[in-house]
């Protein structure tokens, strides 16, 4: 009598655990609509999720002159102030006052990588890294702030949805 009732309430537990039992063709849906979105996102922006950093940097939004266009649209550039040292010490000399950043990562693998893809498309990018250890992807670099406004805004035509975060980085 004993053997039957554990078999009937191991059989009941069994029909329960196995009736909630969640399909893994939802998981699998659900992973690749997460993915799809992901791929999506990553192609619009870069994923860089930076915490402020412990040191002051100053931080400004700067809108550039107005130009005679039938645009009303001023778009806004961010511009950070901080002091940053080239990686390699062969790329020194390319470091000036203004900087157009296309990347910032934690990793160095990451910033490297982003350099090479720039570097085979033909710019001489470089890496730098600042006082908290970011690493900043620095595509051209110019001795005066309009220079560097404009080449920003060429990159970002050349390669439209994927540096629309570009930003200038004044070297103190």
């Amino acid at each position: 009598m004993r053997k039957s009732c554990i078999l009937v309430v191991a059989a009941v537990c069994v029909a329960v655990l196995s009736g909630c039992k969640a399909k893994e063709s939802l998981y699998k849906a659900a992973y690749d609509q997460a993915k799809a979105k992901e791929l999506t996102d990553s192609s619009v922006k870069e994923p860089v999720a930076e915490p402020q950093p412990a040191t002051p940097a100053v931080e400004s939004t700067v809108a550039p002159e107005p130009q005679t266009s039938v645009s009303t649209e001023t778009p806004v550039v961010k511009v950070t102030k901080e002091r940053v040292t080239t990686i390699d010490a062969d790329d020194a000399s390319k470091l000036k006052m203004y900087n157009v950043v296309l990347g910032s990562f934690s990793i160095s693998t990451n910033a490297k990588g982003l350099k090479e893809s720039l570097v085979a498309d033909g710019y001489n990018a470089f890496v730098v890294q600042n006082a908290t250890g970011w690493y900043r992807v620095i595509v051209a670099s110019f001795d005066d702030r309009e220079s560097a406004t404009a080449f920003r805004e060429s990159i970002q035509q050349r390669y439209v949805g994927r540096f629309n975060d570009a930003w200038l980085l004044i070297n103190q």
